[in-house]
């Protein structure tokens, strides 16, 4: 296979799953202010939708077990295989939720059931998210990583805008009886359908020369206890860097859609529309910001992204909160700059850290729970938040303060854009010829 057609093809694989893996997810952070309505009746409009974030909460904290369960799997029994089954749990659990009857049909085994398929869900996240991004970032060239995983992200959050328009144009072309009845269900049976697309797709493709060769070279016997001892370091540094991406990316992707719905009162297809363009500026920055990280380093971008959500973040939701629909814009695509600067940097790096032969284990035990903690309760805590004070900006507040903690981590956590995926942080710092200063 010549070089230009394995590139085409690895990164349509990536992207491909992203997109769908995403889509899929992401549908029903869109979908709140109608799902609380069908699954959580006879409650009062904030306490239906405090509920159903905390569903939404629930399939965040089923990642760290799918990426563990997913992870330890990629590592033993290859990447390509673990990605099949992901996509086919995703897509089969989001055409359940599409297909549920809700609450007044068969009482409460429907939010019951909401809540099962939505941690089947988080399963299937917790092992594309690590498993995807593993496989890329071992068939990129050294000096491409940070480009090459910025694409696949990309494709992540065109996802979400598709999903957005997707709904824009349904809710258009259907009153808001008909949307309720039925109309609704059609984005999640459509995350199927994408599904079978993704699995085809897929099951052409082979694992990576990285990987296939590391396998032969070292054989983990316990994958966990190996990663726990040997990549402690690097799941440290992961720790560091993921609270922030985590939480900034969630309360734009899964909260502010409601919020600017339920709170600053604005008309369904402006907030949709708005939060699109905001998510959409994400993926576009991403990609940038991962192909400068190639050339000037991670850290540099990890420290402008950080200063920039801390002092943006308030401003950005007091913008989004004015009412109208140059506010909305302005303050979110403001906003989602940062979050792509800072993204486009941290993914990368909490890849580099971990070494090939457990890079499936260490990532999704320190990504998928920092992930897990911080961004699946940011859309409960934004809500609670702005109930408890009576505040729309109260938000604001809490990713400024948690974008400063950000930078003061980040003094701590290494440059990784040289080093060698073969090895961890760990055996960097005991052999610096492993960080040659320049890309291998």
């Amino acid at each position: 296979m010549s070089d230009k057609k394995h590139v085409r093809r690895t990164l349509a694989a990536g992207a491909i799953g992203n997109f769908i893996e995403i889509y899929d997810f992401s549908v029903f952070g869109l979908t709140v202010p109608i799902l609380a309505a069908l699954f959580f009746p006879g409650t009062d409009r904030a306490a239906a939708i405090l509920s159903t974030f905390a569903v939404y909460a629930v399939a965040l904290f089923a990642r760290p077990f799918g990426g563990l369960l997913f992870g330890m799997l990629a590592d033993r029994i290859g990447r390509i295989r673990v990605l099949t089954m992901t996509v086919w749990l995703m897509a089969g659990s989001t055409a359940a939720i599409g297909l549920l009857p809700s609450y007044h049909q068969i009482g409460i085994l429907a939010p019951l059931l909401l809540v099962f398929f939505r941690l089947a869900q988080g399963m299937a996240l917790g092992g594309e998210s690590t498993g995807g991004a593993a496989y890329v970032i071992e068939s990129a060239p050294d000096d491409r990583r940070g480009k090459w995983i910025g694409v696949i992200y990309f494709f992540s959050y065109l996802s979400n805008t598709f999903v957005a328009i997707l709904l824009f144009v349904l809710k258009s072309w259907t009153d808001a009886a008909v949307f309720a009845d039925w109309v609704w269900r059609v984005p999640f049976v459509f995350g199927g359908v994408l599904g079978l697309i993704g699995f085809w797709f897929r099951r052409r493709l082979h694992d990576p020369e990285e990987y296939v060769e590391a396998s032969r070279e070292t054989r983990v016997e316990n994958l966990v206890a190996t990663a726990a001892r040997s990549g402690a370091r690097g799941m440290a540094y992961v720790f560091c860097l993921v609270p922030l991406s985590a939480v900034s990316a969630y309360f734009l992707q899964g909260f502010m859609y409601t919020f600017l719905v339920t709170q600053v009162k604005l008309p369904v297809e402006v907030a949709l529309l708005t939060n699109a363009a905001g998510i959409m500026t994400i993926g576009i920055v991403f990609v940038f910001a991962g192909a400068l990280g190639d050339r000037i380093g991670r850290k540099k971008l990890l420290n402008i992204g950080s200063l920039w959500i801390a002092i943006c973040a308030y401003p950005c939701v007091w913008l989004a909160s004015s009412g109208t629909f140059s506010g909305a814009l302005l303050g979110q695509v403001i906003f989602a700059a940062g979050i792509g600067i800072y993204g486009g940097a941290a993914m990368v790096a909490t890849l580099e850290v971990f070494p090939t032969a457990y890079r499936g284990t260490g990532h999704a035990i320190s990504f998928q729970l920092s992930a897990a903690i911080m961004g699946g309760t940011t859309p409960l805590i934004a809500t609670w938040l702005v109930t408890k004070f009576s505040s729309t900006t109260a938000p604001g507040v809490y990713t400024a303060i948690v974008g400063i903690l950000a930078f003061v981590a980040v003094q701590f956590v290494p440059e990784t854009r040289n080093v060698s995926l073969r090895h961890s942080v760990e055996d960097a710092d005991s052999d610096p010829a492993l960080i040659p200063g320049r890309v291998r």
